[in-house]
């Protein structure tokens, strides 16, 4: 075993926690929770009562933020989190990277007499300008114009993050060009949930409703991801610089055991998410689940539904949080869609719905057959996704998860929508005429005395689905792991907004408030709706050949890699949509397919080079050692007299000169200029993907054969298993 293995499996064997230890019998999760945000209750208290009422009525009631109390606003930010710690605050926000990006200020304002004074002023919190041209842009700004600006985003709570040298008071925020074009995920995200809100409180006043108030997009997102002993992430070139690893032969066993999936959480595991779930908390994360998922070595994590862009912030919390505090247990999170081939990857799969005071607009209640405003707005979404599966199947779009969607482990790249036994049959009734009956929960028997009956739920659910109706909501279970929600619930608002437009006017034009008349309007509605969109409604195994013979007979469109899949986001149709409920310019449109794509490539541009230097560098200095070995072995053997066998030696040489004409040729790959970015992407995918495949195959055959002690990386075997 090379020194690398030996000594990382030497760390784990003899390693011991570093994190801090705490006594939730001393101090419950009730008392921590929210303990770091600037919450209503500390706004309350700490604000003149018409300044507490103005902004009580922008994040609540969607008002407009009056500008005139945000000098009251930062004074008592700026007390409660210098009374936490603070020495600085930060505009956080969501750049196209798709990562959490900071600015950080400090309070600390110098007097001229050689003091100073903390200070923060309305103008700061409203505003900062972080440098604009170092972000990706698309083409929305040129290098050389550098200015941006963050714009404080009241919906969504500051906090304070800790540090063991001290806080800093963190400030939600939009981000966006001078020339106020959206450059980053949140503007989207808050433009496409007024358009939601605008639309289904049309639809709602035509049922008679009007104590509404503002309609909000929810969302849940589960996050699954890795954790692998950090001595073997940094004994790995491509984990540290892709993410995944570019080679690894299959270990003597995988997952088909079943033995991962809800099994006991290994010790140090459980004490690092007891510790993330502890920081969540401080920051009012609503994390409720956690468990061992299916492949080895995989965990995952969920929040309660909450306001949708407070769960895309809090999101990206998550994903840092996990990153943070699996380092100070010696652990490495792995956040990558599918970061060990052979076993399952990483999806992130968001619960979706929309509601308001009225309550859970996607609620069946117990007779779903004679709930006409359920089935408005459950048909709304339907059509939706019918007619917009191409960019439903583009905002999840990226190399990472071109490994994942499709396979045995995550929903196919064709969207279509799983309702259950229940609304399905509620939905063929409204077809043929009118629905009449809804199919009855019932009650599990167990068949055991001592075991109570169990309410049982009218269907079954259905894990190959990438668009599931799951009770009381949507699961859109095809994002990737490492990926923002915000894109997924931008274009699921959209495109819901959209057919609520549609139906508002239909029943609007039709019936009005007359009630007998929008009473027929909604049942001729529904049917044709039906009639016109069923064809995206499946509820059988999205895995198997028939449905992809079937989807095709339906028109359901299978867009299996990214390149074309981000070829949907400039169709004529998708810019004409997003810039009718004003969620994204055309320009915005096409700025954020050309970061993608270019994204697309840098990505695998990186594997590539990885791939080239690990199997220069290490695996084939390796194969050139076991060579030289079984030379010398078969030498002396001969010359003692004794039969020589050489097929290993045959068979590695074999090999060595494959794999150093694989290198070769993913080499020549890469050598090439002067394409346009769509001609590069289809280069990186046709060219450039299978060459790296062909130099992976013969390298775990080489790993296969070498002797443990010259295989120079650590394999599937340890890093999956040993913990």
């Amino acid at each position: 075993m090379t020194s690398a293995r030996a000594s990382a499996i030497a760390a784990i064997t003899s390693y011991k926690s570093h994190g801090q230890a705490w006594n939730f019998r001393e101090t419950p999760t009730s008392e921590i929770f929210g303990a770091n945000v600037f919450s209503e209750s500390i706004m309350k208290d700490r604000l003149p009562k018409s300044v507490y009422k103005a902004l009580q009525a922008t994040i609540k009631q969607g008002k407009q933020i009056d500008a005139s109390i945000a000098d009251a606003v930062a004074m008592a930010m700026k007390d409660w989190a210098i009374e936490k710690g603070a020495t600085h605050y930060a505009h956080v926000f969501y750049p196209l990277t798709g990562l959490t990006a900071e600015k950080h200020d400090s309070f600390l304002t110098p007097t001229g007499d050689g003091d100073a004074i903390a200070e923060f002023s309305g103008k700061e919190l409203i505003q900062g300008e972080p440098d604009a041209s170092s972000f990706p842009s698309g083409g929305l700004r040129a290098t050389f114009e550098a200015r941006g600006y963050t714009a404080w985003d009241p919906t969504s709570p500051a906090y304070i993050l800790d540090n063991p040298n001290g806080t800093t008071l963190c400030i939600p925020t939009a981000f966006c060009s001078w020339t106020g074009e959206a450059l980053d995920k949140k503007t989207p995200l808050l433009r496409s949930m007024q358009a939601v809100d605008k639309q289904a409180r049309r639809v709602l006043s035509l049922f008679g409703h009007k104590d509404i108030g503002p309609v909000t997009a929810a969302a849940g997102p589960e996050q699954e991801y890795f954790l692998i002993d950090r001595n073997f992430f940094f004994a790995r070139p491509d984990l540290v610089v892709t993410g995944r690893t570019l080679f690894g032969a299959k270990p003597p066993k995988g997952q088909e055991f079943e033995d991962q999936y809800f099994g006991a959480i290994p010790e140090r595991v459980l004490a690092c998410m007891l510790e993330a779930e502890r920081d969540l908390y401080k920051l009012g994360v609503p994390v409720k689940t956690r468990h061992n998922e299916v492949a080895p070595s995989q965990y995952e994590i969920a929040p309660l539904y909450e306001n949708a862009n407070i769960a895309t912030d809090h999101q990206q919390m998550i994903m840092q949080t996990l990153t943070r505090v699996a380092e100070k247990y010696g652990m490495a999170c792995l956040l990558h869609e599918k970061p060990f081939a052979g076993i399952n990857g990483s999806g992130k799969h968001v619960n979706w719905s929309i509601g308001c005071r009225l309550g859970n607009l996607l609620e069946p209640g117990e007779s779903p057959h004679a709930n006409a405003q359920f089935l408005v707005f459950c048909a709304a979404v339907i059509r939706a996704v019918h007619l917009h599966a191409d960019l439903l199947r583009s905002v999840v779009a990226a190399s990472g998860n071109d490994h994942r969607l499709g396979a045995n482990e995550a929903p196919p790249a064709i969207i279509s929508i799983f309702l259950g036994e229940q609304l399905s049959d509620v939905f063929e009734q409204i077809e043929k005429g009118r629905a009449t009956s809804s199919k009855a929960s019932g009650t599990l028997t167990v068949g055991v005395d001592t075991l109570p009956p169990l309410p049982k739920h009218a269907g079954d659910r259905n894990r190959t689905s990438p668009f599931a109706f799951t009770g009381n909501k949507f699961e859109f279970r095809a994002v990737g792991s490492s990926q923002s929600i915000a894109g997924p619930l931008v274009a699921l608002n959209t495109i819901v907004a959209e057919s609520l437009d549609f139906f508002a006017n239909a029943l609007e034009k039709a019936g009005g408030s007359d009630p007998a008349k929008l009473n027929a309007a909604i049942e001729k509605l529904l049917q044709e709706t039906i009639a016109q969109h069923k064809a995206v409604i499946f509820n059988g195994n999205g895995y198997s050949p028939e449905w992809q013979i079937e989807a095709k007979k339906r028109g359901l469109p299978n867009l299996k890699a990214t390149p074309e899949a981000l070829d949907v986001l400039v169709s004529p149709k998708n810019i004409a949509l997003f810039e009718k409920y004003g969620v994204l310019s055309e320009r915005e449109m096409r700025s954020r397919y050309e970061i993608y794509m270019e994204r697309y490539c840098k990505d695998i541009n990186a594997e590539a080079n990885s791939a080239v230097q690990i199997a220069k560098t290490m695996i084939l200095p390796a194969g050139y050692r076991y060579q030289g070995a079984l030379v010398d072995t078969a030498y002396k053997l001969k010359s003692l007299g004794q039969s020589v066998h050489i097929g290993t030696l045959d068979k590695l040489t074999g090999l060595v000169g494959i794999f150093e004409k694989n290198i070769e040729a993913l080499e020549k790959t890469l050598a090439h200029s002067g394409l346009d970015i769509r001609a590069e992407v289809t280069h990186f995918h046709d060219h450039v993907i299978p060459a790296m495949a062909a130099l992976r195959e013969i390298a775990d055959q080489i790993e296969s054969i070498l002797p443990d002690d010259l295989w120079p990386l650590p394999t599937y075997r340890e890093m999956l298993f040993i913990k």
